[in-house]
């Protein structure tokens, strides 16, 4: 299913074939928690913008319409009307988020609704079963995510019941993909890493959840905190126990910087909220780095955002029209902003798989990186 296609020192350039296209990696996948992209934009949209694979949610989709809703009308695909890849992640980050709301036990765990406080289980045969429900192209295990500063005998417990959870979800999708009632027969189960800031435990991880020979693997529970150096050394750790053969997803990471980094440490599939989220604030990423257009200086500025940009945002519209935009309260201004990072992030993961393609990736991170350096020095 995955083919590794190339290599420079770590970095990997690979495909993954699926039921609902092939996927060219490094990629980055567009976040629409709830089947959306927040920000008005369609999945039209995301055709052109280059978007590969949304990511949708469990938890949130679980509440909102119901997962059995959504099978009921032929699943994400046909709901949302997006025809390539889906990834939903297993719920569990959302879960554990809940520190207030919730109980952890060997089963799963009990938890209240964020929307009206309702008491929900969720094991990893329950979020099986959602994500099957909901027929995405990838289903993450259900997994604890620790806090990265949680005591190590916490760390190495939870780690060791993360474990056992993912026997349970290989044994559940097995048995849910051989139902005549299941949309998508061939869906791919990811296992996840886990293990805080603590190198020995997460290698000690990966060589346990590599055994189970998953179509994929992810590396969890970063980004939450710890230092971007911190991030780096842990990924540096842990790829090497990862099976090269299979893509290696970072969860939630992040700014391009991270982006190329990671990718330099043998990553290859990534998402994040942030080129969304910084959009509907006027915060934007350019080939300079990020700008905020509220800023006075861009009131009767009449060029694009990035005058390299070929987006549909930048192809028509200048930063003084964006700004007023905002001013104004009118939410067009945060769907071109949105338009605009996503085709961003996903033209650069396309300029990193050509770089890689022709053997200079590490020239063309060298030149992402002091352009947005050369910017924060201003």
């Amino acid at each position: 299913m995955y083919k590794l296609l190339k290599t420079e020192g770590c970095a990997k350039r690979g495909q993954l074939e699926t039921v609902h296209g092939t996927i060219q990696t490094p990629v980055f996948m567009n976040v629409g928690t709830a089947a959306a992209i927040k920000g008005a934009v369609s999945t039209e949209d995301l055709q052109n913008i280059k978007c590969q694979v949304e990511l949708s949610n469990t938890y949130h989709l679980h509440l909102r319409p119901g997962d059995r809703i959504v099978k009921q009308l032929g699943g994400l695909h046909k709901f949302m009307v997006w025809d390539k890849p889906i990834l939903t992640d297993s719920g569990g980050f959302q879960v554990f988020s809940l520190t207030t709301l919730r109980k952890i036990k060997e089963e799963g765990v009990y938890f209240n609704s964020h929307i009206d406080g309702h008491k929900i289980f969720m094991g990893p045969e329950e979020s099986m079963t959602i994500q099957s429900n909901l027929a995405s192209t990838i289903a993450m295990a259900f997994d604890e995510c620790p806090p990265a500063l949680a005591d190590r005998s916490y760390i190495q417990k939870s780690v060791d019941r993360t474990t056992r959870w993912l026997e349970r979800c290989i044994a559940k999708m097995k048995e849910l993909n051989s139902l005549d009632d299941t949309i998508n027969k061939q869906q791919l189960l990811f296992g996840i890493n886990q293990g805080g800031i603590l190198n020995d435990i997460r290698i000690e991880h990966a060589k346990r959840i590599s055994e189970y020979d998953l179509p994929g693997y992810a590396i969890g529970g970063l980004a939450v905190g710890e230092t971007h150096e911190k991030m780096y050394e842990i990924i540096e750790n842990v790829v090497p126990y990862l099976p090269k053969n299979k893509p290696t997803y970072l969860m939630g990471v992040g700014t391009p910087a991270n982006i190329l980094e990671a990718v330099d440490r043998g990553v290859d599939f990534f998402d994040c909220v942030l080129p969304a989220r910084n959009g509907r604030h006027a915060n934007v990423y350019t080939n300079k780095g990020k700008l905020n257009l509220l800023n006075a200086k861009y009131e009767l500025d009449d060029t694009p955002i990035d005058n390299e940009c070929h987006c549909p945002t930048c192809q028509k519209y200048s930063k003084a029209y964006i700004r007023h935009l905002f001013k104004a309260k009118e939410m067009l201004a945060m769907r071109l902003c949105v338009i605009h990072n996503l085709y961003f992030f996903n033209n650069m993961m396309e300029e990193i798989r050509n770089a890689l393609d022709e053997g200079r990736f590490k020239e063309y991170k060298k030149m992402r990186l002091d352009g947005f350096l050369e910017n924060d020095k201003k």
